[in-house]
């Protein structure tokens, strides 16, 4: 079996900086664009499946929370996957960085990971925010023929709700950032 040394080159001058950005735009760009269409695609299956669906026509309380529950896990498994595959891009499809230690390498690929679930979050919000406001006319018709106490149970589940999904960002943009370091690692391994 053959082992091979790994030596770390020393700079002879340190405070020397590089005139290379130690960010690769183009494939935090593309990891964004892979989280949100996943995203994208995974959304109306949740709904196929019934994780996300109800009949406005039948909606009583069991029901609000059931389906906020259900849309509930289906938001944290999709916004996980799509976490994890727009982080592994943005890892994998970067530049090669030459003579930098193995610490900088492994923090600009956890950086390239957070920065692509950055700008999936963000495109994953304004789109959803466009839909949203949109259907805020509908709703309040819907909730002008809803008895008080479903209105309160939807309330307490939407607040539930909201907790679950902010934890999901959280352990998302973790995820993406360990699977850009993962991305990368296997990009450098080539």
């Amino acid at each position: 079996m053959t082992e091979i040394a790994v030596t770390e080159t020393q700079n002879p001058n340190p405070n020397i900086e590089s005139s290379q950005s130690a960010v690769t735009w183009p494939a935090i760009f593309a990891g964004a664009v892979a989280a949100t269409g996943v995203t994208l695609a995974l959304l109306p299956l949740g709904s196929a499946l019934g994780f996300a669906s109800f009949s406005i026509w039948t909606l009583n309380a069991r029901d609000a929370a059931e389906f906020t529950f259900g849309a509930a896990i289906w938001l944290v498994v999709m916004q996980w996957l799509s976490s994890f595959i727009g982080g592994y891009l943005a890892g994998r499809l970067r530049v090669k960085w030459a003579g930098i230690h193995a610490d900088e390498v492994f923090f600009r690929d956890t950086a390239h990971g957070l920065l692509s679930w950055c700008l999936a979050t963000l495109a994953v919000a304004v789109l959803i925010g466009g839909l949203a406001a949109g259907a805020g006319d509908t709703a309040a018709e819907v909730a002008s023929d809803v008895s008080t106490t479903v209105v309160e149970k939807v309330r307490q589940a939407g607040v539930g709700f909201s907790t679950a999904l902010a934890i999901s960002l959280f352990v998302g943009a973790f995820i993406a950032s360990v699977a850009g370091a993962i991305g990368g690692r296997l990009r450098d391994a080539l």
